[in-house]
């Protein structure tokens, strides 16, 4: 089985201040820029053969900036663009929850947004791809939401597990297999 990187994108005005960020193509902060550099070393872009990146410009500026350039540059997958939020774009869970107590992405709809069942689908056709690459080491950089929800995919998990797997910008989660089946080989690590 191909292990897969996960690569979440460097910090942004929105991520860092918790606004919930899809199709907004925000650039990386300084802090984010560092936290992409801070890669270097710690993923050796000629170790994997394929390199996939979500189409936003955090993702793409995140991989490029970690070394992901040239013949070693990410192929877009719009399947990887992170969860539409649709009304709840550039708002914080607070003030979703001033109108819908309790919302999490993982438990209630996104008016306006995808739903739980649209992300599964897309995807489950980043895991189709990836598994049937061939290819012993694969990287996707990508979003939170996103990146968790491809993590559930990969286990074999419904999508609603995912927040149990919070994950930090600019952090490396990995994963692979146990004995043949999909598993989780490190989560959430920084470089």
């Amino acid at each position: 089985m191909t292990e897969l990187y996960v690569v979440r994108h460097g910090e942004t005005e929105w991520s860092a201040n918790g606004r919930h960020t899809s199709v907004t193509d925000l650039p990386l902060t300084e802090r984010g820029e560092q936290q992409a550099r801070a890669l270097v070393g710690h993923l050796e872009p000629r170790d994997f053969q394929l390199v996939l990146s979500s189409p936003r410009r955090r993702a793409r500026d995140t991989a490029e900036l970690a070394g992901f350039t040239g013949a070693h540059a990410p192929q877009l997958d719009e399947d990887l663009a992170e969860w539409a939020y649709g009304d709840y774009e550039g708002r914080t869970s607070a003030e979703i929850h001033e109108d819908v107590p309790g919302w999490t992405i993982w438990s209630h709809p996104t008016p306006g947004g995808e739903s739980a069942d649209q992300v599964a689908e897309r995807l489950d056709r980043v895991v189709r791809r990836v598994r049937d690459s061939g290819v012993e080491r694969a990287i996707c950089f990508a979003h939170g939401h996103s990146l968790r929800a491809l993590a559930m995919r990969w286990l074999g998990f419904d999508l609603t597990l995912g927040v149990h797997f919070p994950l930090d910008t600019s952090t490396v989660s990995v994963l692979g297999e146990e004995k043949g089946q999909p598993a989780l080989e490190r989560w959430n690590a920084r470089p």
